[in-house]
């Protein structure tokens, strides 16, 4: 049971399986489009949270310092019932408030400005398309995933951070571990107890014999390694996963709307307006933005106490009507950019400069490369991943015709 306005209420469970790849759960929707837009739900961990749907009230939230980022404090919203194994590492900058917050974030931004990833695109370039250079010259069908939508995000965050590529099995099963809601409390526990062995040993490496690459640069500095560890271990798998799982599911939407899709080969300048929709459309870190109170807060004519745990619907919120128009449409022109797929705030991405341009990259190369990919399977029919905290996709086929 749970309160709400003085009366005892059932908070209905939340869902947390989309119905369809292009929409949030309908429950989500029911929930935003309430009297108020704010209700409590009880989260598969038992947790009553409150639910905010709307785009002007996480905004709102996601600026207001009664609202707290620390995932350590115990009633941050949880989907598990077990506790996360706190103390491994110190908190990274996403679970930081201020005045830690901002020299967290001073001592990293500046590797991932506009500038800095202009310096970055001719060799994100040649990993592209060295990567579609080997897909086409293998086996037909092919897994876009593995092909391409994960080893180029993966490579590019490894050459950045100075971490070997030779090591990405390793990394990689271990951060889908730690995202995915199928494994148990230990299982998960374990993923992150090797992956911080693992860094920790990098960063001592590069203590020892300092390297000209993200890390190199955060000890030069003069950061702790504690805190490099964290910042390391944050960047790895956020630098990878978000970014494969866009591409993958861009593609497959991008293959569903041919005559779209001769519109943006024919126009590169209408690339980066369908990749905000795209963002907007999936919100694949749908529950990334949500916080616990630190102070009593009216919203929406709803009283949120200090202590309360307070979910993020991004996803809906990024369908909300009364922010776009006709928002249940994928309209790859749109180019809306108030979306909060990225977060708002001091919290907002701190790659999403190198997101937009991994992703330009891959789409622009690979439809002019290969003009006749297409879908070897149903798009209805592809292992979406409704199983993980991260939406995407665990396997894109894909086949195409020899050129004439």
């Amino acid at each position: 049971m749970a309160t709400d306005g003085g009366s005892s209420v059932t908070a209905p469970v939340l869902q947390t399986t989309r119905r369809c790849p292009y929409a949030p759960p309908d429950e989500h929707t029911r929930l935003r489009d309430t009297a108020s837009g704010i209700s409590q739900v009880t989260l598969p961990s038992g947790q009553v949270a409150w639910a905010l749907g709307r785009l002007e009230h996480i905004r709102a939230m996601l600026t207001d310092p009664r609202f707290s980022s620390d995932r350590q404090h115990p009633n941050f919203p949880r989907f598990t019932r077990e506790q996360p194994a706190f103390g491994l590492m110190r908190p990274s900058m996403i679970q930081l408030d201020p005045p830690e917050h901002g020299p967290a974030r001073k001592a990293v931004i500046g590797e991932f400005t506009v500038r800095r990833m202009a310096g970055l695109r001719p060799r994100v370039q040649q990993i592209v398309d060295e990567h579609i250079d080997a897909m086409l010259a293998g086996p037909r069908p092919a897994d876009l995933v593995r092909a391409l939508a994960l080893p180029v995000p993966s490579l590019v965050i490894c050459e950045q951070l100075g971490v070997p590529y030779r090591d990405h099995d390793f990394f990689q099963s271990h951060s889908s571990a730690l995202l995915s809601r199928n494994v148990t409390a230990d299982e998960r526990q374990q993923a992150v107890k090797e992956l911080r062995d693992y860094l920790k040993e990098l960063i001592a490496e590069k203590a020892a014999d300092p390297a000209d690459d993200l890390l190199g640069r955060q000890l030069a500095q003069g950061n702790d390694p504690e805190d490099v560890l964290s910042l390391a271990f944050l960047l790895l798998i956020a630098g990878h996963e978000t970014t494969a799982n866009m591409i993958s599911l861009g593609v497959v939407t991008l293959l569903e709307r041919p005559d779209e899709l001769v519109a943006l080969r024919e126009d590169p300048a209408r690339t980066l307006p369908a990749i905000e929709e795209l963002l907007r459309v999936y919100t694949i870190a749908e529950f990334a933005n949500s916080r616990v109170a630190v102070e009593d807060v009216e919203m929406g004519g709803v009283t949120i106490r200090a202590g309360d745990p307070v979910l993020a619907l991004s996803n809906a919120a990024n369908h909300d009507p009364s922010a776009f128009d006709e928002a249940d449409e994928i309209k790859l022109d749109r180019g809306a950019r108030n979306h909060v797929a990225f977060g708002f705030g001091i919290h907002q991405c701190l790659g999403q400069n190198l997101a937009r341009m991994e992703l330009q990259i891959v789409f622009d190369t690979l439809f002019r490369r290969i003009p006749t990919l297409r879908l070897a399977a149903p798009a209805d029919r592809l292992p979406y991943k409704n199983d993980a905290f991260i939406y995407g996709i665990h396997e894109v086929p894909v086949t195409w015709e020899d050129p004439a």
